[in-house]
């Protein structure tokens, strides 16, 4: 079963897959959208998952660090509803905080620096997103 994840950020959307074994994740796009229309964003998740012919869909959900609701949380739950809406697929919501963080570490460490950094640290977040999920499937826990 191929899983797409998804990092939702309010000016870019990163977006990952997983292989058909459910072995890996690779990041696939960032989609820049500035905050201004999310139907763009659904459109563009959409297609993707009719294009990488994706089965089930993990949407991360940024808690803040004291694990209480925040207005991203809402925004990424909102998104989660329309692409579920959208693509009849009900998303697995998952718990993403400080993914950008060990994403940020992961390109630090790999020397990738400047505007190529803001390109793909979201994809980055959305790989570490999808691979806990096909980690924590592979051990049998939600």
């Amino acid at each position: 079963m191929k899983w797409m994840a998804i990092d939702y950020g309010e000016s870019r959307v990163g977006v990952a897959v997983s292989d058909a074994l459910e072995v890996t994740a690779r990041g696939i796009e960032t989609i820049f959208w500035k905050g201004r229309d999310i139907s763009f964003v659904v459109d563009r998740i959409c297609e993707l998952l009719a294009t990488e012919q994706v089965e089930g869909l993990v949407v991360g959900i940024p808690r803040r660090t004291d694990g209480k609701s925040g207005l991203s949380e809402e925004k990424a739950r909102q998104l989660a509803l329309l692409l579920e809406e959208r693509s009849g697929m009900k998303p697995v919501l998952q718990d993403e905080r400080y993914t950008t963080v060990l994403a940020d570490r992961v390109m630090r460490e790999a020397g990738i620096k400047g505007p190529r950094r803001r390109q793909v640290v979201d994809q980055i977040a959305a790989e570490i997103i999808l691979q806990d999920h096909l980690d924590r499937r592979r051990k049998g826990r939600p």
